[in-house]
């Protein structure tokens, strides 16, 4: 089963997360895993591993830019495909992301479809990485 870590501070979008990954027939083998700030994802992590990352850029604590920054300096966490998520939506912030080591970028408001979409990627992508490393 793979499993997906959801680090958001709006308990009502961590909702709509989960519901539309439950919802997908694509993703019916994945275990659903909710944070509820950065520093939860942070005492999370360790209980992983997580074959995907889903974080909102934006929250008070530590945010998502600075909990991708600690995962890719961490040997555990480098390689786990991180999904940001965010209502910044300029050329701007995307490349931020991506520099800092984001696999995927997804502008907020987005539609169930939308992400489901991007999950599938992601986890599609995690899997192909994982069998060339021979993992």
């Amino acid at each position: 089963m793979m499993r997906v870590l959801v680090v958001e501070d709006s308990l009502s979008m961590r909702s709509f997360v989960r519901s539309a990954l439950e919802s997908e027939p694509q993703l019916e083998e994945v275990e659903v895993v909710e944070a509820g700030s950065g520093f939860d994802a942070l005492r999370l992590l360790p209980r992983g591993p997580y074959d995907l990352v889903i974080t909102d850029i934006n929250m008070p604590d530590i945010n998502g830019l600075e909990l991708l920054q600690f995962m890719r300096k961490n040997e555990r966490h480098r390689a786990t495909p991180v999904l940001l998520i965010s209502t910044q939506k300029s050329e701007k912030d995307m490349e931020r992301g991506f520099k800092l080591g984001a696999t995927g970028y997804l502008a907020k408001p987005f539609s169930p479809e939308a992400l489901c979409q991007e999950v599938v990627k992601q986890l599609e992508a995690a899997k192909v990485d994982q069998g060339k490393d021979g993992g």
